[in-house]
């Protein structure tokens, strides 16, 4: 056999091992054919694709942007700002039911994905035109982009999760998700340190591998950076989505009309929320992991704008805390899962929470002239070291206090998921686990908005941060109630 006819021959077999299942004959969670390794594969990447929306915009560049340069005042900003988040969350609220019922009653999923994903595109796109002292789009025309683009993430995710029974195996789903979550933190990784290398860097240090201007022109004067996050975004998005549409099977369509998978699913719905007078002990869970989420949920979308608030950081800081924190982020979970097995999901789930609380906390003790409330600290003492952010031990201590929040907050979630399982009746997991991601969206705007009330209401960041607090201990509060022991199913 030839050289050429002993390459093609592996190409061959290489592409037939993509194209296959991962076990051979396996069927989907749902029924039918699983979707082969590359289809599973794209599946993951989509996530990789969706997530740096909410690191880049929500958390870590975007968002101190807005609240910083274009409102031009921290405390307004910071209220205006979750006021955003809460409306696009509450808009979610009302509409996921239905959004839902469609996913799981009418049958093809990709269509819709397509056209949120789409809207996402095209909103993330057009953040580049919010430019600086009026010299752009409104400061209401940027409000209304970010919502929609709020929206957009949680409609892609939903359409994007009900997927997964359809692509994988009983046995592969765990390992799919797990994956997608991975490329997810990866990918915002990834951006992070390319607009921190190629556009924010370059002119603030003499290193060799840092480029001395800005790639393409780009101004950091006029806080181009901080508007690339948004084309940025939009560019990965596309490029990650796309195996999902070329590699990944869809359902067939059910036939049902959208009216008539609204009507069937939330009646579907309906029954199931009916039973829960049955399963108190899950409903009170269910209660609970609502509202401790939405403290986390406020936490992780508000912490960065606080931040900059509080410290005056610029977008060469926040990339270095968004990078930093992502990395810590990862090993919460490994973190929660070693916790769940030394102490039960109960009990990792109170440490969890209880360490958000205490470290949030402990964060707002912290400005650039006290530690801890009541240490003082000159800002003019010279820098600690001669890196050109976390210059000062209140920055440094802050930035510690922060990492231990993301781990707890990381494996919040991990044990969250698993303490469900535990305890949801066997024959009705499926029913449970989509109350269970209904209640992660049911109230996420109070989170925001109670933050809003409260910044507004005392003019201080600190004083809105206050209100994610109070959230987290009652949830905490309500979890002590609640017993790990399985839900016997009631016909």
């Amino acid at each position: 056999m030839s050289d050429g006819t002993s390459v093609y021959a592996g190409n061959g077999r290489m592409r037939a091992w993509w194209l296959a299942p991962p076990k051979d004959g396996e069927a989907a969670t749902e029924g039918g054919a699983a979707a082969s390794r590359l289809g599973q594969l794209s599946w993951a990447l989509f996530e990789g694709g969706r997530d740096p929306y909410v690191i880049l915009i929500t958390i870590y560049l975007f968002g101190p942007y807005f609240s910083n340069v274009l409102v031009g005042d921290p405390v307004r900003g910071q209220a205006l700002w979750s006021t955003i988040n809460g409306l696009a969350g509450l808009f979610v609220a009302v509409t996921a039911p239905v959004l839902g019922a469609i996913a799981d009653q009418g049958g093809a999923r990709k269509p819709w994905l397509g056209v949120f994903t789409a809207v996402m595109v095209i909103a993330g796109a057009m953040l580049w035109l919010a430019a600086p002292g009026g010299q752009g789009l409104s400061l209401a025309a940027v409000s209304a982009l970010v919502i929609v683009l709020g929206i957009m993430v949680s409609y892609t995710e939903t359409f994007h999760n009900a997927m997964l029974p359809s692509v994988a195996g009983p046995k592969q789903l765990a390992g799919l998700s797990g994956l997608a979550l991975a490329f997810g933190n990866f990918s915002a990784i990834l951006l992070l340190l390319f607009i921190l290398i190629a556009f924010t860097l370059p002119g603030q240090v003499a290193w060799s591998f840092i480029p001395s201007t800005p790639w393409l022109g780009i101004s950091q004067a006029a806080h181009e950076p901080e508007r690339l996050s948004g084309p940025i975004a939009a560019i990965w998005l596309v490029l990650l989505a796309l195996p999902l549409f070329l590699f990944v099977p869809d359902r067939v369509r059910s036939g049902l009309a959208a009216r008539d998978a609204v009507v069937r699913g939330l009646g579907g719905l309906k029954r199931t929320l009916m039973s829960l007078r049955s399963y108190r002990n899950v409903a009170l869970y269910l209660l609970a992991r609502m509202i401790y989420t939405d403290g986390k949920t406020a936490t992780l979308v508000l912490s960065g704008l606080y931040a900059a608030g509080v410290f005056s950081w610029g977008p060469l800081t926040m990339l270095a805390f968004g990078i930093i924190l992502s990395c810590f982020g990862t090993f919460g979970g490994v973190f929660g899962g070693w916790l769940d097995n030394a102490l039960g999901s109960k009990r990792a789930i109170l440490v969890s929470i209880g360490g958000t609380a205490l470290g949030l906390l402990l964060t707002m003790s912290m400005t650039p002239t006290t530690i801890l409330f009541f240490i003082p600290y000159d800002p003019a003492s010279p820098p600690v070291h001669d890196l050109p952010f976390f210059r000062s031990w209140p920055e440094l201590i802050y930035l510690g206090l922060t990492i231990i929040v993301a781990v707890f907050i990381t494996a919040a979630y991990a044990n969250s998921r698993t303490m469900l399982a535990r305890i949801a009746p066997l024959g009705r997991m499926t029913e449970f686990f989509g109350l269970y991601a209904l209640s992660g969206t049911a109230t996420a705007f109070v989170g925001p908005f109670v933050v809003a009330g409260l910044t507004t209401a005392f003019h201080s960041q600190r004083a809105g941060m206050t209100g994610i607090l109070v959230l987290l201990l009652a949830g905490f509060a309500l979890m002590l109630g609640v017993r790990e022991e399985r839900a016997v199913a009631v016909d």
